[in-house]
């Protein structure tokens, strides 16, 4: 399995080899160089696997340059009811992804059972064991430079906190994460973490990262890693809870499904498109916006623009505006036209937009089987209210944006699979202006928020980061 930019100027390489880095040396993102696909009877057989068997299946497809035996170990260690260990009540954690039911056909996957109660644990603890894998391997150290919204960053604080040859540095805005994801990160106290508080937005954060990704020499020289959904393996490993959640719903592989996905950088819902691309059933990928409707609007008019500014919402993992994943879809959808792909984000890299309508692109979206819609505050206040009245189910308030445009899209006889953001405890506020409850959360992060808290607030620099990375790393 050999993986290629989309830009097309960079070397084609192996799968441990774009592990560590991001972006590709042209700026691109890596990309199988084609996509393995599952035939009726590998599908079938697959049916009755566990999530460790199903993630072997779907990843040793992926990843062929690591013994087997020992991405299976990585897998057997990753997807433990030991780390996913957060259920609520009525969930099995050895199901590693319980599927909710609402009501028939219509379902909530629960991806928030990991140490940060979000469903980027999914792929970062599976990705903290694989650099862990490969820096042993090579006796090789590695500083990650990321970027969060919300959730990343704890997630990859505590899949990587404590690994040897590792350090962490996250960047994330001042304003907009909730207290709770706050002190998720800064709490933190371990050596290798270190919290990088950005006067700015979260897009500001990831152009930061992406410029010292595109510094090839400083990326060289300070071995600079990836942890974002940029980084390939992370998607891939995403990939795996679409084929757990479609077995799950459904009784026959004749059967198709739709799956409603919040977004904002579009990694989830790239690693569904994954999932399709590789011959899973799914009819529609439901592409569900906050009021930073960037992807909103390209899929309803295939202009993709990204904002100026940033909106600060009551979602605030999906308060992003240029959505980094989006460019692997759009290669796909570009028939893998690398000259194609560097001349639209050349464009979006000087602050303009691109129209897929001129030369008759955007009409081949329909094949891709991806529609969108977007919620703002009060509509995820009610949705939110309405669940919990009608359901009995409490979710948080991405999730409910996720619900709220899964619904306008549902078709009869196609089950809907909404994916879970995170658990309601990370959005309390929201919850209580909802329903008037407190969410509760695990005993142990009960006094999370009163815990010291360790951060460095920066302005958004790209060269006092970087002189920041030298000073700690060495």
């Amino acid at each position: 399995m050999n993986y290629i930019s989309t830009r097309g100027r960079a070397p084609q390489l192996r799968f441990s080899e774009i592990l560590l880095g991001g972006l590709a040396n042209d700026g691109g993102l890596y990309v199988p160089e084609v996509y393995p696909r599952f035939s009726a009877d590998e599908l079938a057989a697959m049916r009755g696997m566990n999530y460790r068997e199903l993630a072997f299946e779907v990843l040793s497809r992926l990843i062929d340059d690591i013994p087997h035996d020992d991405l299976r170990a990585l897998i057997d260690k990753t997807y433990t009811a030991e780390v996913y260990r957060y259920a609520n009540p009525g969930e099995n954690a050895e199901d590693i992804t319980p599927l909710k039911t609402l009501e028939p056909g219509l379902h909530v996957l629960a991806l928030s059972n990991g140490p940060t109660l979000a469903f980027k644990d999914m792929a970062m603890q599976f990705l903290g064991n694989l650099f862990e894998y490969v820096l042993d391997k090579t006796h090789g150290e590695l500083n990650i430079l990321g970027a969060t919204s919300g959730d990343t960053g704890s997630a990859a604080e505590y899949a990587m906190r404590g690994k040897r040859g590792i350090s962490v540095f996250m960047l994330s805005p001042e304003h907009g994460m909730t207290r709770f994801q706050q002190a998720q990160m800064y709490a933190l106290q371990d050596d290798n973490i270190h919290n990088l508080v950005i006067r700015g937005v979260f897009d500001q954060c990831q152009d930061i990262v992406k410029a010292v990704s595109n510094d090839l020499e400083f990326k060289a020289t300070h071995r600079i890693g990836a942890v974002n959904s940029i980084n390939w393996a992370r998607v891939a490993a995403q990939s795996v809870y679409y084929f757990k959640a479609y077995f799950a719903a459904t009784h026959s592989n004749d059967q198709s499904v739709s799956f409603s996905v919040p977004s904002g950088n579009f990694g989830n819902v790239c690693a569904g498109h994954i999932a399709r691309q590789m011959g899973l059933p799914i009819n529609k990928l439901i592409v569900a916006t906050n009021e930073n409707d960037v992807l909103d609007e390209f899929f309803k008019t295939g202009v993709y623009r990204p904002r100026p500014q940033t909106k600060h919402t009551s979602s605030p993992s999906m308060d992003i505006s240029k959505a980094s994943n989006f460019e692997r879809f759009i290669f796909d959808m570009a028939d893998r036209d690398a000259e194609k792909i560097r001349t639209l984000w050349e464009a979006v890299e000087s602050g303009g937009s691109f129209d897929l309508n001129a030369d008759g692109l955007f009409d081949k979206i329909a094949h891709y089987g991806i529609v969108s819609g977007s919620s703002n505050h009060a509509n995820r206040i009610d949705t939110i209210r309405t669940v919990y009245e009608v359901y009995g189910t409490m979710v948080d308030p991405h999730t409910a944006d996720g619900i709220k445009v899964g619904l306008e899209h549902r078709e009869p006889g196609v089950p809907l699979i909404c994916m879970e953001t995170a658990q309601p405890a990370k959005f309390d506020d929201s919850i209580r202006e909802a329903i008037g409850i407190e969410p509760v959360r695990p005993a142990e992060l009960a006094d999370l928020e009163k815990l010291p808290q360790r951060k460095h607030v920066m302005d958004a620099d790209v060269k006092a980061i970087k002189q920041f990375i030298i000073e700690q790393a060495g």
